[in-house]
């Protein structure tokens, strides 16, 4: 080996062992079945009958709700890539992948949309369907490209998904975040932990991804903590107040950066146990399912007291909200909101690339 390869390899290696995450490129629905006398898998118990049931009611109703063209019902967000990304990894959580499985079809739906909607910069994002933040419809999408591609690799995936992994390195702003729009200007902590997740998704699957750019993300993430462990929307502005669902989003920004102990992780998840999840009653408490979808992975990532304390309250708070038809409300959309609570509740699964430790 010659000292330029030598040099590659290397690089590689450190960054696996900086994010700490293994590359998992086995379609679940292929894995064996455990055995009756093997022991369960890491939080299997609380993954019980009724959330089991609960998850095969929604993704009933998600297939339900997709068009043709792979959107989902009516509306404002039926065309969104972010919410289209989301339901789809919903359907991956099951072991599902394109044309595989008992939901294949509609992930495939998913991935069609999306690819049909990348653009040659690598831009992911129906203008029919874009928010107001186009960049988070760009980082769910990435995402779910990526846990494809890690899933079920074909040639038809990688391409696109490397030109949106490219223009998510080439936006990335002077402070080390990301903001609305692709381009390098402003940064906020929820655009910036969207845009991590996927590039760290990505780089599961073997893409490359600068240490640098994880570096100055991480950095940012970092300047946005309050002295209450919580984080503020905004780093170098004046001081804002700690939010739970930005702060659950940056937690699992530092964990899928490969920063598992210290200050930081431990002030945040101090934080977090200070919001215990509870009934969304009419949803009364903004930004819900996102807050928990990330909340849920930080106690996965922590484990312990703070997973065993945590998955069975927000599972319990979830199945006594979701509708007869499956579906659970947000305020986006029933499908989003469905999605969400999917992945929350199929998290101790563990079969997602980007949920496992």
């Amino acid at each position: 080996m010659n000292p330029g390869e030598t040099e590659r390899v290397l690089s590689r290696r450190r960054f696996l062992q900086r994010c700490a995450v293994g590359i998992c490129l086995l379609p679940a629905c292929a894995r064996p079945a455990a055995a009756a006398d093997q022991p369960a898998r890491p939080g299997e118990l609380l993954y019980n009958a009724k959330a089991r049931e609960a998850v095969q009611k929604a993704l009933a109703y998600l297939a339900s709700r997709q068009n043709e063209d792979g959107s989902f019902g009516t509306g404002t967000y039926s065309r969104n890539a972010a919410v289209i990304g989301l339901c789809g990894m919903a359907f991956l959580a099951d072991g599902d992948v394109p044309g595989r499985g008992r939901y294949g079809r509609h992930v495939a739906r998913c991935l069609d949309f999306l690819l049909a909607h990348t653009a040659e910069n690598g831009f992911v994002s129906a203008a029919e369907g874009a928010s107001r933040g186009p960049m988070y419809d760009h980082g769910f999408a990435t995402l779910f490209l990526s846990e494809v591609y890690g899933m079920a690799p074909t040639k038809d995936v990688r391409d696109p998904l490397s030109r949106a992994v490219r223009l998510i390195i080439d936006t990335q702003n002077s402070e080390g975040g990301w903001r609305y729009e692709p381009r390098r200007h402003e940064a906020d902590i929820s655009v910036t932990v969207c845009q991590v997740m996927a590039l760290r998704a990505a780089h599961n699957t073997g893409m490359f991804v600068p240490n640098t750019v994880i570096d100055r993300a991480v950095e940012y993430v970092k300047k946005c903590q309050n002295a209450d462990g919580g984080f503020m929307y905004q780093a170098g502005q004046p001081p804002m107040e700690s939010l739970f669902p930005r702060s659950a989003a940056a937690i699992v920004a530092l964990y899928s950066a490969g920063i598992y102990e210290g200050e930081e992780i431990r002030k945040g998840l101090d934080y977090l146990m200070r919001n215990p999840p509870r009934r969304n009653v009419q949803g009364e408490q903004s930004y819900y399912m996102y807050g928990h979808y990330y909340a849920v992975q930080a106690m996965w990532h922590a484990g312990g007291k703070f997973w065993q304390t945590w998955y069975p309250a927000i599972r319990d708070s979830l199945l006594a909200e979701q509708r007869a038809d499956g579906s659970w409300f947000d305020t986006i959309s029933p499908e989003y909101g469905t999605a969400m609570a999917t992945l929350v509740l199929h998290m101790p699964s563990n079969y997602l690339p980007i949920f496992q430790r």
